[in-house]
């Protein structure tokens, strides 16, 4: 007898545009949530549109800011949500606030509205939230927003750094979801050819267009958010971060633990997408698409765009394994000599 069954849970509205900002208090109310709204921001999101949020949310918002990532961070604002009495959340601004905002409402029982002011994570969308703690990063399952409020006037306005980083965030789907497959074929891991493709296609298209996202054209900004919508959505099929998280991923983690913030979560990650894709597939794979589609862009293809040196990225390619227990094509780990070849054919090093 058949009795699989799913749950999946997707945003009700995902709003995207010129000027959509403008129409969050419709969405809101579109939503039905009732109640005091606690916005969730960092300084410069802040600074730059809180106050045209702010005019749209009734009830006299709180606003608090974070200013240092954590789950510390999380604590002091579900007990602001708490002492307030709020009725639901608004994450405003980058990863930081948005995957902070997304924790308090999964512990309160909250709805969330995400206003991303920088296309640069998946994590607008998804059931997913990373949160740092030390030298490590807990990605923890959450709910995702009930609505999506992305303005692409204002992601286009953001620092171009991260709109790169979020380009090679999406482009990791490619060697995520052969990961996924791997894992499926080699370890019986539960694997949704839905989301695999969903996942896939959205960095093809990326990766197809590369040559059309260029620094201060809203346009971009439109494909972009678009794509990372697209990708958080794969993950809420999936139930899991598999469409979008594989051996790149750990890559970047390793390396944040080595060396914390010397480069963006999502950079690390496309020059890990490089790798890992010559891994699965050799010389003739499709890592110098990849390679091209990163350069094009603008984001890094080298361990020197980084600020890492050679011996780093070796160490954190060889040892990357270990970060948490998901089956890749780094299996138990990779010798030194493969990784070297890895880094030496695609010129990360």
């Amino acid at each position: 007898m058949f009795d699989k069954s799913t749950w999946i849970k997707l945003p009700r509205n995902v709003v995207v545009g010129h000027d959509v900002l403008d129409e969050l208090g419709a969405v809101i109310d579109d939503l039905s949530v009732v109640g005091r709204p606690l916005i969730v921001t960092s300084p410069t999101p802040d600074r730059l549109v809180g106050d045209r949020v702010r005019a749209q949310l009734g009830d006299d918002p709180v606003t608090v800011t974070v200013e240092t990532a954590g789950f510390d961070a999380v604590e002091r604002i579900a007990e602001t949500a708490e002492r307030e009495d709020v009725g639901y959340l608004v994450g405003l601004g980058g990863g930081k606030p948005i995957d902070t905002a997304k924790m308090v409402a999964d512990r309160r029982g909250l709805g969330l509205v995400s206003v991303p002011t920088a296309a640069s994570h998946d994590g607008i969308v998804s059931g997913r939230s990373s949160i740092p703690e030390g030298d490590t990063r807990h990605s923890v399952a959450a709910d995702p927003p009930l609505a999506v409020v992305a303005d692409t006037e204002v992601l286009a306005a953001a620092p171009w750094e991260l709109t790169t980083a979020g380009c090679a965030d999406i482009v990791s789907n490619y060697t995520a979801v052969a990961d996924w497959k791997l894992a499926h074929r080699l370890q019986n891991v539960e694997y949704s050819e839905y989301a695999g493709a969903l996942s896939r296609m959205t960095a093809e298209m990326l990766v197809e267009n590369a040559g059309s996202v260029k620094q201060g054209l809203e346009e971009s900004a439109w494909v972009v958010v678009k794509a990372l919508v697209s990708s958080g959505v794969a993950m809420s099929i999936a139930g899991s971060s598999r469409p979008a998280s594989g051996a790149e991923h750990l890559f970047s983690h390793r390396l944040d633990r080595m060396a914390p913030d010397q480069a963006l979560h999502g950079h690390q990650v496309g020059v890990g997408t490089i790798l890992v894709a010559y891994l699965h597939e050799g010389e003739e794979g499709t890592w110098r698409n990849i390679r091209e589609a990163l350069s094009v862009i603008g984001a890094p293809t080298t361990a020197a765009d980084l600020g890492f040196d050679d011996e780093t990225i070796i160490e954190a390619l060889t040892t990357a394994h270990r970060i948490r227990d998901r089956y890749t094509i780094l299996g138990n780990g990779i010798s030194e000599a493969a990784a070297r070849e890895a880094a030496r054919t695609t010129g990360v090093i």
